[in-house]
Order: C-alpha cells, then structure tokens, then sequence
C-alpha cells in the first residue's frame, strides 16, 4: 500500500481538527448533563449559602474555671440579635465582689472581632443610656450588654474578645 505524504498530512489534520472539536464540545454537554432539568436556561440559580469555619464549641472546662476565678462569672454567651445588628454579651455572675467592676458605668465595654478587626462599642440611646446592665451585681443574676453590628461586621461563627476595663474574655465564639 503505497501512500502520499499529502494524504497523511490531510489525514492528521482532519484527526487533529475532529480531536480539538470534541475537547471544545465536551465541557458544554458536560455541564447540560449537570443542570437540573427543572431549570430553564438564562435561570438564576439561588447563591449557596456561605458557612462559617468555626464552629460554636462550649468554653473549655479550665477557662471556665479561669473566668471564676478571675471575673468571679461564668456562662459567657456572645449571640446575634435583631437580624445580625446587635450582638449581645451576657454572662452570669458567681462571686459578685470580683465581677463588681463589670458593672461600673465607668468601665467602657468593647467586642473585638478576631476575623475582622472590628471594634464594636454599646450604643448610648437618647432616653434609655447604654444598651448593658450596671450596678452591684449578685451571685446567681445573669447580666447583659449589646454592642452595635452596623454593617453586620462581626457575623455568626466569629470569635470576638469582650473587654471591659481590665477584664478580658477571648475567644468566644458567635452564636
């Protein structure tokens, strides 16, 4: 069989065209196989739904022994409120003379966002004064402040450090 060397040029040519039309075409039938066939085409599909890394985990046994010891509270809790707009702190106090200084008006709380940076202080309203509890705390009460979210900087899976004078709480998770 004798062949020319232009019918092999022409054959590859035509083996190369066929190969690069099939490479071209295989991504599109792929992804009409992986579309619903409920959903018609030039559909917008709903965005999924974006997850947080961090899960919340309850605070370890030894740092809840620290906060005791230290603040004189436990039962920390950090949770969104008012569609992500506020956060809310709230611990509950177990020896009321070390937690008096989480009380005092004086004592400027702050939330600080790990992720983002964010320093979020408690809104003073107009009639109302700041949005926490103060005074002399008792053993057993549980007590609040909210922080001001604007612009939902601090979402739901963050961890934040709460500071209120020289009281550091770190770490806490978002709920």
């Amino acid at each position: 069989m004798n062949v020319s060397g232009e019918t092999v040029k022409s054959a590859a040519l035509a083996a190369l065209l066929a190969g690069g039309l099939w490479v071209i075409a295989a991504p599109a039938q792929f992804a009409r196989a992986q579309q619903a066939p409920s959903a018609a085409p030039g559909a917008v599909r709903p965005a999924a739904k974006k997850s947080s890394p961090y899960q919340p985990v309850k605070i370890p046994k030894p740092a809840k022994t620290f906060y005791q010891a230290y603040g004189g509270v436990d039962n920390l809790t950090v949770r969104q409120t008012a569609s992500g707009n506020l956060i809310r702190f709230s611990y509950r106090v177990v020896d009321p003379a070390r937690a008096k200084a989480l009380g005092e008006k004086t004592a400027i709380p702050y939330l600080i966002g790990q992720r983002s940076h964010a320093l979020l202080q408690i809104p003073v309203m107009d009639k109302i004064g700041q949005l926490r509890q103060s005074g002399t705390p008792e053993a057993g009460q549980e007590y609040w402040m909210v922080f001001s979210n604007k612009g939902n900087l601090i979402k739901a899976g963050d961890r934040v450090n709460v500071l209120i004078g020289s009281f550091h709480f770190d770490g806490l998770v978002v709920e």
